[in-house]
Order: structure tokens, then sequence, then C-alpha cells
């Protein structure tokens, strides 16, 4: 039985599409010094290379659709292997070397915008890697090209796995959704991007209550390509789509607006979208089944308009009319109906998987004690090596190395809450009764400046976080 366990750890999962067997296990794989080092692996049934640009480990599949698929894997080159998904596209149909050439060049123009994005959004997941893999057919002589996108990996729920497991939202859950995904499409459209695919299974609530707004894929950038291995359904999901995208027409900001309607309108009767359009009268037939605010409901049929010029045309407006209406924003919070289930950017359900570090998000308390720690410890550390080094240059220059290093690993959570204050005294004990250590200064000025150090440093923390809470209520 033991050993049955231990080879159920070490499966590495074939990424080729048709691959008859794709699980593979490999007994050596079991010691991580091994599996860090080791050169490649191949699958034992088709020969694909297995350790995917030669460090992303695939350990199951998540879910397949009709552009490709993605799996769970972890980086074998990171402290820790962290989890991350593994995008794989591949275009359908017989292309030719033009056409293959233009998907890859937009899928590499796709992954540039989603590094830009993910990284300066909290609310999108990182791009990690972009890469391609060319390697023979196990069937034929001919070439197979495989691209591939590493992304952050989200430990929760889509909005609609949670919808499917409880009853529809209230008026305050919905507002919330609302009110957040709206904030990212400010982001994203600033940035000249359309997401295209608003959907309840585009939207992740990871185990903190925080939502994500997932699927920046490259399949739209591709099927948008006048190529001819694109369908329209590639482009958008039936039900969620306005008219200007379903007749293949120019995208706006008010065409995410329209789908993120409709999303709502979803969680709050608990219906398909296709249940909710009269196609006879070519109207949304939804108030009569909730009863919420009548101002919310008429800002959601405005975002329902079919002409995208009649809609709101950015997210701020809408943001600000939801401010006129004095409903407060909610905060976020797990889903009562969150289950202990994870949930990749896919759709298809999956066993439970080790989930990995969430993103950090500070409150102000811990802003705040993080900025107390810095300042005694910088004061500290500055105070000890001017007594060692007596020189004022390399003092300074190591004190921010070691300060710096201290910041990096609050920012990652490998240090906080207690950790900050066990710190804080093993540095300070031996600094204020070792007299070399403070050759300078008395112990009691060693104190003084410790704590003068952590307190200015609070106040700076505390003025830099009310400016940015100032520019953010303005712009």
């Amino acid at each position: 039985m033991d050993k049955g366990q231990q080879t159920k750890k070490m499966e590495v999962y074939c990424t080729r599409p048709r691959c008859p067997r794709p699980q593979n296990y490999f007994t050596d794989l079991d010691d991580n010094t091994t599996l860090k080092t080791v050169q490649q692996k191949y699958c034992t049934t088709c020969g694909m290379p297995l350790l995917l640009d030669g460090r992303y480990v695939p350990l199951k599949l998540l879910g397949r659709g009709g552009f490709g698929a993605a799996f769970l894997a972890r980086d074998r080159r990171i402290p820790g292997m962290r989890q991350c998904v593994v995008k794989q596209f591949q275009p359908a149909g017989n292309l030719t070397s033009i056409q293959l050439q233009l998907a890859q060049q937009l899928f590499e123009r796709e992954a540039d915008v989603l590094a830009q994005i993910g990284n300066q959004s909290e609310q999108i997941p990182d791009l990690f890697a972009y890469f391609e893999i060319t390697v023979k057919s196990w069937q034929s002589e001919q070439q197979e090209q495989f691209f591939y996108l590493v992304q952050e990996y989200i430990d929760g729920q889509n909005l609609e796995e949670e919808l499917a497991q409880r009853n529809q939202f209230t008026e305050e859950e919905a507002l919330e959704v609302l009110r957040e995904i709206l904030k990212v499409l400010k982001f994203v459209h600033n940035e000249g991007i359309i997401h295209r695919d608003i959907k309840p299974s585009n939207i992740m609530r990871d185990r903190h209550g925080k939502l994500y707004l997932l699927d920046f894929g490259a399949v739209k950038q591709v099927t948008n390509a006048p190529t001819g291995f694109g369908g329209s359904t590639g482009i958008y999901s039936m039900g969620f789509a306005p008219p200007e995208q379903m007749s293949g027409g120019q995208v706006y900001p008010s065409t995410d607006l329209y789908a993120l309607a409709v999303t709502i309108l979803t969680l709050l009767t608990k219906k398909e979208a296709n249940q909710l359009f009269d196609g006879y009268s070519n109207q949304w037939k939804w108030r009569s089944l909730v009863s919420i605010n009548s101002g919310l409901a008429d800002i959601l049929d405005k975002m329902l308009l079919p002409a995208a010029n009649q809609r709101f045309q950015s997210a701020q407006e809408v943001l600000s009319a939801l401010d006129s209406l004095s409903i407060p924003p909610t905060q976020l919070r797990p889903s009562k109906a969150t289950v202990p289930k994870l949930s990749s950017q896919t759709q298809p359900p999956q066993a439970p998987i080790v989930p990995p570090p969430a993103k950090p998000v500070f409150s102000t308390i811990e802003l705040l004690s993080g900025a107390a720690f810095s300042g005694f410890e910088g004061a500290l550390i500055a105070i000890a090596l001017l007594s060692l080094l007596k020189s004022p240059e390399i003092t300074l220059a190591v004190s921010c190395v070691i300060l710096g290093i201290l910041i990096f690993a609050q920012t990652r959570r490998w240090i906080e809450k207690l950790d900050l204050l066990i710190i804080a005294v093993i540095t300070f004990v031996p600094i204020y009764f070792i007299p070399i250590l403070h050759a300078s200064l008395s112990s009691k000025e060693v104190l003084i400046f410790a704590v003068a150090a952590g307190l200015i440093a609070i106040a700076v923390t505390a003025i830099f976080r009310l400016i940015y809470k100032l520019l953010s209520l303005i712009f």
C-alpha cells in the first residue's frame, strides 16, 4: 500500500492531445533532488517530452476544450516547486505554414499583454511564461507544434460552480461581484484590451473571498484573425455576447459591460442567460424574477441595451452610477456556499489539490506593523554594522541590502505576525547588551534610536497609504 501511494505521487501527465495513455509513473522522481536535476523525461506511450520547457511538470489534466487543454503543474526551477496552470493551445484543423506562423505571432503578442496586465492587477492571474514546443508526431513522420502559457493557479471556485451549489445571489452579493469586476475592467480597458468573454465561469473567488477575472488566453486573439481556422463560437459565449460581437463586428468596452450585466442577471436569478432573453420582443425579461433596488435594475438594463453606443461607455461610468444610488460597497468575503474544493481556470470539476500560496493581501494593521518592524530593524542593523565596519558608506549599502531582503520576505509572507516580533527581539538583545555592537552609542540611545526609526516608518507608511487612497477615489 505504501509503495502504491508513492507511485501515485510520481505521476507525470503527457500533454499530447491524442496520447492514449497520458499517465506516466517514474519511481526516480520521488526524490526532489532528482526531479530538480533530471534532464528530460518522455511519455512511455507517445514519446512526448514531459518536462515542458525543461521546468514545468504536468501533474494532471484540469480540463480540455476545442482549442487545447489546461493542466495542473509544478515549476521545478522555483524553490518549493510552486503550483501553476499550464494552458496548451493547439489550433484546430490543418493549417498552412503561413497560418501557423500567424498563430504563433498572435500567441506571443497575447502573452505580452497578459504579462503586462497580470503583473499590474491583483485580480488577474499572473503570467509566468509562454513558449512553444515542436515534436515529431507519434503516428507519422510529420512535426507537431504546440503553444503553452503558464499562469498563476488560483485556489477557489468560479462563480458558475458556486452558483450551482447554492441559491441565487442576494442583491448585496451580486453588487459585490459587479463592483469588483468593474474595477478590473476599468484597468483592462484603460490598457486598450477588451476581454470579450465575461461570464460566471471566468470569474473566480479564491478562499479569501477575493474575485479574479480569468481567461485572457490566446485563443480569442487567434480566432479573431481572418485565417480561416477560427469559428465564431470561439470568440464569445452564447447568451453573454451583445449583437455587435455575435455579428463579428467591432467590440468596445461596452461589449464587456453587456456581458457583465448578463452575468449579474444569471447570479441573481440562477437561470441560464437564454432563459432570460425573449427573442420575440428582443428584450431581457428578468425584473419580475428578482426584488432589487430599482436604480440598480435601471443600471443593469442600460448595460444590456442592444446598441453599443446607448450603453454606458466605460466601467467608470457604471461605478459612478452605482455610487449615486447610495448603496454601500460590500467587503469581499468568502461566499457561504464556498466548499473545500479546488478549481482552476477551467470549467470541468476536479479532485482536491494541495493549494499554492495566494497573492498577499495586507490589511492596514499588517502594513503598519510591518513598517514598524522594518524601521526598528533598519536602525539596529545600521548601528551594529557602523560599530563593526567603521565605514558609513559600506554600512549604508549593506544595511539597505539586508533591509530589502526583510521587506521582500514580508511581501511574500515568508515572515509575518509573531515572526516579526521574534526577529526583532533576537536582533535587539545582542546589540543592546554587547558593547562592541553599539560602540558609539549607549544602550539607552540604541533603544531610543530603534523605537524612533520604527515610529517614523509607521508615519511615512500611513501618509503614503492615505495619499494612495485619496488618488484612488479621484481616479
